[in-house]
């Protein structure tokens, strides 16, 4: 079930349901069902909007485990080998996607500008800022004045 969950996580609805349609694992088909059903209390919620244009994707879907059936099967020799039937318990949130208006190119030069823009800013305070000096290594005169020293 997990991997059938990993499958369509972050995926469109409709892309996710088109990919459990034909998913050859038995898990698909319940989580196909439980996407419908998350589907019919999303519309359930929102009447006055239509699925279709309200850009549905899964937000996020987990499995967590489930309680255990045990059972005995007879083995050989009179003994019994315990059965573990597993269920789980699989949680799916929808959300419907904003799309960001204008073209990619358009918000990269967005984020050009605002990248550019403090820096351009900060230029002037800089200039009238008095320079550091910088430091140098004293190695050079250590050795000038233990030569000066000596003689």
């Amino acid at each position: 079930m997990r991997l059938v969950a990993g499958l369509v996580r972050g995926k469109s609805v409709t892309r996710a349901l088109s990919l459990l349609k034909f998913e050859a694992n038995s898990g698909a088909e319940r989580v196909e069902k439980l996407l419908l059903s998350a589907l019919a209390n999303w519309q359930q919620k929102n009447e006055d909007e239509r699925i279709e244009d309200a850009n549905l994707y899964i937000k996020e879907i987990f499995v967590d485990e489930g309680r255990q059936l045990k059972r005995l099967r007879p083995a050989p020799q009179g003994r019994g080998h315990r059965i573990r039937k597993r269920s789980n318990h699989v949680t799916l949130i929808i959300d419907s996607k904003v799309e960001a208006i204008g073209s990619r190119q358009g918000l990269k030069d967005a984020a050009a500008k605002q990248e550019t823009a403090p820096a351009a800013a900060a230029a002037p305070a800089a200039e009238a800022a008095p320079k550091k000096t910088t430091r140098r290594s004293t190695k050079k005169a250590d050795t000038q004045t233990a030569a000066d020293a000596t003689e």
